[in-house]
């Protein structure tokens, strides 16, 4: 469960929102990508383990829904471009989550035990039983907040999060969503309890967006409730839901047993439904089948090297380095960062370089009293190397050995000219197309090397 895939990033993807699970991305004015995490979130909180292939599931189920639905209401999906991650298009998005029940059961029990009867306008009578079905399903809309509140029709539209027309035009679409989810789950075996729908405006059109009919945003039971009388009947998130109200503990903890039970749910639910299981590799880690498909297809560049700046006065010596790497196809990251006086700023380069999904390495660009090499590499997981812009031999002699003496754990090394700090990192980084042509390089120097020896014996002899 360790293995969950709970972090992305990528110096060479703009990040738009990090959301609980999901992580947002610019790809271009009319798309981004959507990262599905295997991160947990239950009652408005991250929970500290997951498991494996949570996001994949996601990411695929609701690429299917999305393409049975889409004559029912238009959605944002483009394509899938990695097992957890989708291609979609740029939308408005509007500030209210769409909730349709079927059941009295989950949080809307919870507030009825407590003597709630109107929930977002909708009033519910008295009497009613756990897990009561109810006439016909109810819409009960919530404000996308930190932490989601109920919200009614009148005041939605009161406070302009959506117009009349819009929202009387959602409300009919989530309940014709809902109605055709339903049909589909139970002509496979599934009755879908509730769900969660998000709409956006594409040029002033309603558009389906986030997700759709997954076991994070609905609840699953077992149509024929006789077979799950002896366990849970929970085949979603609120499987992991209950167990934290069971087991009540301040971090949220879940045990692996029942993380491992929650992934054979998520995953049963989707082979129940579509009749094949997600695509994942058990052999090969998600997140190298994720950096993989995003070279594949020309997301990004097969690694990366940042070059940081100690002052924008090194900015001339810094893009001698990056002329020389502009055409190794890898992308080169520009930073201005003083170790001494804005030292805060490289925790947060280190929390995108250390998990970026790609190879990268640093180089660093500081002279003199040189903190910024040592500050780099003691904070980062891949490798830097010290370049400073010495002006003349007098000055490397003079201010190199704070280069070349890095503090302890903080293993960055040294190259005195831009070629050898360009030619060093393609070596660090260590990808197959770079060491094929650094050995057609070495090849080159050394066919030059001997045919100007043999021009110089040529001349001897004579």
């Amino acid at each position: 469960m360790l293995d969950a895939f709970y972090k992305f990033a990528s110096p060479q993807l703009k990040k738009l929102h990090s959301g609980k699970v999901r992580e947002s991305y610019r790809l271009d004015a009319q798309h981004r990508l959507l990262v599905a995490t295997d991160r947990l979130s239950c009652f408005d909180r991250i929970l500290p383990r997951s498991f494996l292939g949570k996001g994949t599931v996601l990411t695929q189920m609701a690429a299917e829904w999305f393409h049975l639905t889409k004559t029912i209401v238009p959605n944002h999906f483009v394509k899938t471009v990695a097992p957890n991650i989708t291609m979609v298009r740029e939308a408005q998005p509007l500030p209210v989550e769409f909730i349709v029940r079927q059941y009295l059961t989950g949080s809307l029990w919870r507030a009825y035990e407590k003597g709630v009867r109107k929930i977002s306008g909708v009033e519910l009578p008295d009497g009613m039983k756990k897990d009561q079905k109810f006439a016909q399903a109810i819409l009960t809309p919530t404000t996308k907040e930190k932490v989601d509140r109920p919200v009614s029709p009148a005041e939605i539209i009161e406070h302009g999060w959506v117009s009349r027309n819009n929202y009387d035009a959602i409300a009919e679409i989530a309940l014709k969503l809902f109605a055709y989810g339903q049909s589909v789950c139970q002509s496979h075996g599934l009755s879908m309890v509730d769900t969660k729908y998000e709409f956006g405006l594409i040029d002033d059109e309603i558009t389906l967006i986030d997700e759709i009919h997954t076991p994070d945003c609905s609840r699953f039971w077992l149509l024929d409730k006789r077979e799950a009388a002896n366990e849970s009947p929970w085949f979603d998130k609120e499987y992991i839901r209950q167990y934290l109200l069971e087991n009540k503990n301040d971090n949220l903890e879940v045990p692996d047993a029942i993380l491992a039970e929650a992934k054979r749910r998520y995953e049963w639910v989707y082979h129940q439904l579509f009749d094949r299981s997600p695509h994942q590799s058990s052999t090969i880690p998600l997140a190298t089948q994720t950096y993989f498909h995003l070279v594949e297809q020309k997301i990004i560049k097969p690694a990366y090297v940042a070059i940081v700046m100690g002052s924008k006065e090194d900015l001339s010596f810094a893009q001698q380095i990056r002329d020389l790497l502009l055409t190794h196809n890898i992308m080169i990251d520009m930073h201005i960062v003083s170790a001494h006086k804005n030292g805060e700023r490289i925790t947060e380069l280190a929390q995108e370089y250390n998990d970026s999904i790609e190879p990268g390495c640093v180089i660093a660009v500081a002279g003199r009293s040189n903190g910024l090499g040592g500050a780099l590499s003691a904070n980062l997981n891949i490798p830097v190397i010290n370049c400073p812009p010495f002006k003349d031999r007098t000055d490397i002699q003079l201010n190199v050995y704070s280069s070349l003496l890095m503090p302890s754990q903080a293993p960055a090394v040294t190259a005195v000219y831009p070629e050898q700090a360009a030619s060093a990192a393609l070596r660090a980084l260590n990808l197959p197309h770079l060491r094929t042509r650094l050995t057609a390089d070495i090849q080159n120097m050394k066919q030059k090397l001997q045919k100007d020896d043999d021009a110089l014996r040529s001349e001897i002899l004579l």
